[in-house]
């Protein structure tokens, strides 16, 4: 074959695969198609991609609109405000022609955050109940792939409106479907429920680059995604974690024929590392192991406490344990990585002086670890508290040693991946309004929150272009084992700060610090929090006369020896939910900042704490603990107070960033 015969078959080859791209057809995004919902009384957008220049029309109900692409191929056409109604076809036109029918005007809302929003409703103990009467063609359901991207996507990578029926609704955020059904069933209209989540996020992650970068110590962090190559990062820790396992192999695995070498409290440990707890191993350093980790600690004990059974709390464990103390086997755990360990200890496995605390945990696949609060990890008996938190000693074992890069880059690695992937993509979609159900992955930087959640607020308000748009939100449940005695807690800290958003226009928060599980992050009634929500949206977003929230701390005053509590949202008057009229969950200090647990009563729509360990109170406490799981104040109405605190003391999150 000569030359110029190559050249022109090259010529034509060319030329097959560039005429595609030169008359591509209309591209609509996914969250643009059948079934999908079109929020009512406001301007909606309808938007796609086809060729430079082309004439693009969209016809729907009586309007035909038109306009032409722009040079980057992008079109907009802008829709009326609509009344509710439906369902309807909408038809676009360019070089192809797309028909979307079942189309419907109603109120579409975001339902965003973590585990807690993303729990379907077929992991409820309810959901075959549930899920066959879930017969509403009226509320449709549209769910956001997991979409981490590095800098903001036009468009996500799946995702298709569905009419909510029994098979649709198994898979969709049991919140949200409540939120939606509620609402649904007040305003008669059609609800379209946007689900974009991911478990364990933190908030950041959610947030603009804009806007996240505004805050101390993210603005670096943002400005090298500009920038970022997965692959080379992900090499060059490859190369580092291999580096660092080759510091631990050999052939002593710890555990032989049930025999705990390594548990041994004279355990000669030449060679082990040190490790920060809690958190996931992964962040100190053990990027993508999965398998086997042993954890030790010693502590002194002396005095009185020696004759105490005490109990060894600590945390969620990702995924399996054993723990022994002293070498004695206290507990253990299988596939539970969100389940609270609460060990525990008998007297007699205890030695004054030095004890040895020996864990082995046992990771499956993504992260591993001790990873809760440094709250959790302590031991506590009566009035007698120890914290755990700080360094461990920690050696991996060769045992089903493995190392998977694959899940290295999450949505927290580095601020605003989630906003980029699964936010940006929906800010021409008109909406209603937001909620979101998330904190437990911030918990740890409660102090922080006080300023990521209003900035998150403002900063989806302005994404969308709507100022008032509300936004109604989750408070953290009651979580892990009660405490005998007041203190202090990373959970009520971020409780607090979630109420403070408060002070922003067009939210409202539903308390759900009455129906939590201790051993278990994600509580099976869902049905509370939907409604809750449904509630606050009602009274905020459209107006309703209603009783939307419980008990908000207003102010303290002092006479005498007598603290007097006074509340917002007392509804019909304040009630007591024990059937013996004890209201419980109330801590009362002095100027010495020691708390202690108090009686309290009702009189008239005032809360009166009083007790004869404090002459001259200072401050009260309400439902401060991680699980305050007495609390039983509520309006008359059914809805609970939410815990508070008077005082401004620096909390233990105080200094996280």
């Amino acid at each position: 074959m000569n030359s110029n015969i190559r050249k022109c078959l090259i010529l034509l080859v060319l030329c097959l695969l560039i005429i595609p791209f030169l008359s591509a057809e209309i591209r609509l995004p996914r969250i643009i198609g059948s079934n999908m919902v079109i929020q009512r009384n406001q301007e909606c957008k309808i938007w796609g991609w086809a060729d430079k220049g082309e004439k693009v029309s969209v016809a729907f109900k009586d309007e035909k609109l038109k306009t032409r692409t722009a040079k980057t191929g992008r079109w907009v056409i802008t829709l009326p405000a609509m009344e509710a109604g439906g369902p309807f076809e909408m038809i676009i036109e360019g070089k192809n022609r797309i028909e979307l029918n079942g189309i419907l005007i109603g109120d579409v809302w975001i339902c965003s955050g973590q585990s807690n929003m993303v729990w379907p409703l077929e992991r409820l103990p309810i959901a075959k109940t549930e899920s066959a009467a879930a017969d509403y063609p009226e509320i449709r359901l549209f769910t956001v792939p997991n979409n981490i991207q590095y800098t903001p996507v036009e468009d996500v990578p799946g995702g298709e409106w569905q009419k909510c029926a029994a098979e649709s609704v198994l898979k969709f955020s049991a919140v949200g479907y409540y939120f939606g059904r509620h609402l649904h069933h007040e305003l008669d209209v059609p609800i379209g429920l946007l689900s974009t989540n991911w478990g364990g996020t933190n908030i950041e992650t959610w947030t603009s680059g804009e806007a996240i970068s505004t805050v101390e110590g993210f603005a670096e962090k943002v400005a090298g995604l500009a920038d970022f190559n997965p692959e080379e990062v992900i090499d060059k820790e490859r190369a580092e974690v291999q580096k660092l396992l080759d510091q631990y192999t050999g052939d002593e695995p710890g555990l032989v024929d049930g025999l705990a070498i390594w548990a041994d409290p004279e355990l000669d440990m030449t060679g082990w590392g040190l490790m920060d707890l809690p958190q996931r191993w992964e962040n100190a350093g053990l990027t993508g192991v999965d398998g086997v980790v042993w954890f030790r600690y010693e502590f002194d004990l002396k005095g009185e406490i020696l004759w105490r059974d005490l109990t060894l709390e600590l945390g969620p464990i990702d995924d399996s344990d054993m723990t022994w103390i002293n070498g004695h086997l206290i507990g253990e755990t299988n596939q539970e990585r969100n389940t609270n360990r609460a060990y525990q200890v008998p007297a007699m496995h205890l030695q004054e002086g030095r004890n040895v605390i020996a864990i082995r945990v046992k990771d499956e696949q993504g992260r591993g670890g001790l990873f809760g609060p440094k709250g959790s990890l302590r031991i506590v008996s009566g009035d007698f508290h120890m914290s755990l938190a700080g360094s461990w000693r920690y050696r991996v074992s060769p045992v089903g040693l493995r190392v998977n890069l694959d899940g290295f880059l999450g949505p927290n690695n580095y601020p605003t991946l989630l906003f980029n992937g699964m936010i940006n993509p929906l800010l021409n979609y008109s909406v209603r309004g937001a909620i979101w159900y998330q904190g437990e992955s911030n918990a740890g930087r409660a102090y922080q929150y006080r300023q990521l959640l209003p900035l998150m607020i403002n900063d989806w308000r302005k994404q969308w272009g709507r100022p008032d748009m509300p936004f109604f939100f989750v408070q953290l449940a009651n979580f892990k084992q009660p405490v005998d005695e007041p203190g202090e807690s990373d959970w009520a800290e971020l409780r607090e700060a979630q109420a403070m958003a408060l002070d922003l226009p067009f939210t409202g928060m539903a308390v759900i610090i009455d129906i939590g599980e201790a051993d278990n992050i994600h509580p099976a009634n869902k049905l509370d929090v939907g409604e809750r929500l449904a509630l606050s949206a009602l009274k905020v977003a459209y107006g309703r006369e209603i009783v939307h929230s419980g008990p908000i701390y207003k102010e303290m005053t002092i006479d005498g020896s007598h603290a007097i509590i006074s509340y917002d949202h007392t509804g019909s008057g304040l009630k007591v939910k024990d059937r013996y009229g004890y209201l419980r969950g109330f801590a009362i200090a002095g100027a010495d900042r020691i708390f202690y647990w108090t009686r309290a009563y009702i009189e008239g729509d005032k809360v009166i704490v009083h007790s004869d360990k404090v002459p001259v109170p200072v401050a009260v406490r309400y439902g401060w603990a991680d699980n305050p799981d007495d609390v039983n104040l509520y309006n008359m109405e059914g809805l609970p107070a939410s815990p508070f605190r008077t005082d401004e003391w620096p909390g233990i999150t105080f200094p996280e960033k």
